[in-house]
C-alpha cells in the first residue's frame, strides 16, 4: 500500500507542477509571479519530477510549437501522423532535447519569456542527476515494497513528465467530446481529469489558449485551475489580464 501511495503522489504532484509551471506559467504566462517566487516554483518543478525533469525553457519552446502548428505536419506531437503513442514520444522527445541542448532552430516568435535556470537544468536534465533519483527511487521501493509486482512501477518514475504528455497530446487529439469547432483534432478526454489534472480538455483550451480554466461546462473540473486560484487569492501570484475570459 505505501508504493502505491508513493506512485500515486508522484504521479498528482509532477502532473500539477507541469500544468501549473511548465504549461500554464512558462509556455502561455497566465500569470506572474516575483523572481524569487519563480525560482521556488522552479525548484519545486524538479523536485517534484525527479528523474524525469523536463527544462521549462525546452518545454515552452515545444508547447509553442504545438499550438502554432496543432494538429498538421509540423506539429511536434500530433497523433494523427504517428502509428502509435510510443513512436509519437520518441519524435517528441528528440524535439524537446533539440531545444534542450540547443541544436534547433525554433522561430524567434517561440522564443523568450519563460523560466531560465541554466544551472539546475544541466543537473536535472544530466544522466547523473536522473540515475541519481532513479536509485534514490529505487531504494525507497526495496525499503517499502511488499510484493513483486509493486517493482514494475518503479521505471515509470522515470519517465513520469513524458508520459503525462504523451496522455494528453494522444488522448486529448484523438477520443472524447469537442465544445467547440478549432481548426484541429483538439477533443476533451475526461469531464474530470484526474490523470493530468486539467490538461485533458484539450479542446477548451485550444479554443481559448490564454484562458486559464481549461473547463469550460458545468461538469467539467480543472484541479490546477482550482489551486492556482487559490495562489492568486494569497498573492503568492498575479493573474494577467484576460485569464479569467471566457471564449468568443
Amino acid at each position: 500500500m505505501a508504493i502505491v501511495l508513493l506512485f500515486t503522489a508522484h504521479w498528482v504532484i509532477s502532473a500539477f507542477f507541469q500544468s501549473f509551471f511548465h504549461h500554464r506559467y512558462a509556455s502561455h504566462r497566465m500569470f506572474t509571479m516575483a523572481p524569487r517566487t519563480e525560482r521556488t516554483f522552479h525548484m519545486l518543478t524538479y523536485l517534484a519530477q525527479g528523474p524525469s525533469y523536463l527544462s521549462p525553457r525546452a518545454y515552452a519552446i515545444l508547447h509553442r510549437e504545438h499550438h502554432a502548428y496543432s494538429d498538421t505536419e509540423r506539429d511536434p506531437h500530433a497523433p494523427g501522423f504517428f502509428a502509435n503513442v510510443l513512436t509519437m514520444m520518441w519524435t517528441t522527445a528528440l524535439r524537446y532535447n533539440a531545444h534542450l541542448v540547443g541544436t534547433s532552430s525554433p522561430e524567434p516568435r517561440f522564443l523568450g519569456n519563460y523560466p531560465e535556470w541554466p544551472w539546475l537544468d544541466r543537473v536535472g536534465s544530466s544522466w547523473t542527476g536522473r540515475i541519481a533519483w532513479g536509485t534514490a527511487y529505487g531504494l525507497v521501493y526495496l525499503w517499502l515494497a511488499t510484493a513483486w509486482w509493486q517493482f514494475l512501477l518503479l521505471p515509470v518514475h522515470w519517465v513520469l513528465g513524458p508520459v503525462h504528455g504523451a496522455i494528453v497530446n494522444w488522448c486529448g487529439h484523438r477520443y472524447g467530446y469537442r465544445n467547440f469547432r478549432t481548426n484541429d483534432a483538439s477533443r476533451n478526454f475526461l469531464p474530470f481529469d484526474f490523470l493530468t489534472l486539467g490538461e485533458l480538455f484539450q479542446n477548451n483550451h485550444h479554443r481559448a489558449a490564454s484562458r486559464l480554466n481549461f473547463a469550460w461546462r458545468r461538469f467539467e473540473f480543472d484541479p490546477t485551475y482550482a489551486v492556482t486560484r487559490l495562489l492568486a487569492w494569497l498573492r503568492v501570484i498575479h493573474l494577467r489580464p484576460g485569464a479569467l475570459a471566457s471564449p468568443a
